[in-house]
């Protein structure tokens, strides 16, 4: 692993702890927005001196009960603090196989079989959509290509319009891709990727910049398609076992919803995959 990414979260994550939350006393006029690193150490149970190595990249090899303290003097979630572990080396070995971004035959024919009201496609670590069936095409049809969910989100016109609380999806996005870095920093399609978002995004850069973490799992989404108007359904993710890197991500509506009409009228306007759809057969074009 290059470059001092550990110090890198260390230091973002630390700018935004107020004194306050953690019952530091905050007297005169303070440098720092957050948290110094004087008052981390205190709160972690550590030399400060070996908290500033670890900032600074020249303590690189912490113990997982010191990246435990630091969770906690952080105030970090479940996901941040396993990513802060992935980054110092301490969590468990990722699989030795390498991602893998060919969707398999088995895997396509279930896409397909998922129900004609049942958007699923598959992503990667990277968020690119690897494959999808026809409703999830014609469900992303507003976007001028269905290619990347995080370039979707922050660089195509459609998308403010198409996520109701386009705020809350950025910051989750954004947050879901730092999760995936914490995998493999130095990844170069993360990094292409990351690199080119910043530059035309400047609100993805300053989101990038904040260092939040989150797994994909489940959550509620908040739509609007222009043919069928408001769409309100969770999705659900699933590790494809056999094809480390790839999640299925199922969207499913209450049965006799709005939601649920509205998708079926998106699964009778199917024709052939309009939207970069391909019926499970190949990736969203």
């Amino acid at each position: 692993m290059t470059g001092n990414h550990l110090g890198a979260f260390l230091r973002a994550r630390r700018a935004r702890v107020r004194p306050a939350e953690v019952g530091m006393p905050s007297h005169g006029q303070r440098r720092v927005a957050g948290l110094r690193r004087e008052e981390v150490a205190v709160l972690a149970g550590m030399n400060a001196d070996y908290y500033t190595r670890l900032e600074q990249g020249r303590e690189r090899h912490p113990s997982a009960q010191v990246l435990d303290a630091l969770g906690r003097a952080l105030r970090l979630g479940p996901d941040a603090c396993a990513h802060l572990h992935r980054l110092a080396g301490t969590a468990p070995p990722a699989p030795p196989a390498p991602p893998v971004d060919t969707v398999s035959p088995a895997l396509r024919l279930l896409l397909a079989g998922a129900g004609p009201a049942t958007p699923a496609f598959v992503i990667n670590r990277t968020l690119d959509i690897l494959a999808a069936n026809a409703v999830a095409g014609a469900l992303f049809s507003p976007f001028a290509r269905a290619d990347n969910l995080a370039r979707m989100t922050f660089l195509d016109p459609a998308a403010p319009a198409f996520h109701s609380r386009w705020g809350y999806t950025a910051r989750t996005t954004v947050a879901h891709l730092r999760e995936a870095a914490g995998h493999d920093p130095d990844d170069r399609r993360l990094r292409t990727l990351v690199a080119g978002l910043s530059a035309e995004s400047a609100e993805f850069a300053r989101l990038w910049a904040a260092h939040d973490v989150q797994s994909k799992t489940s959550d509620i989404k908040h739509l609007r398609h222009p043919r069928t108007g408001p769409l309100e359904v969770t999705y659900q993710m699933f590790d494809v076992r056999d094809a480390p890197g790839q999640q299925l991500v199922v969207y499913l509506a209450e049965p006799g919803s709005a939601a649920e009409r509205g998708l079926r009228l998106l699964a009778r306007h199917v024709r052939g995959g309009p939207g970069g759809a391909d019926d499970g057969d190949g990736a969203m074009r």
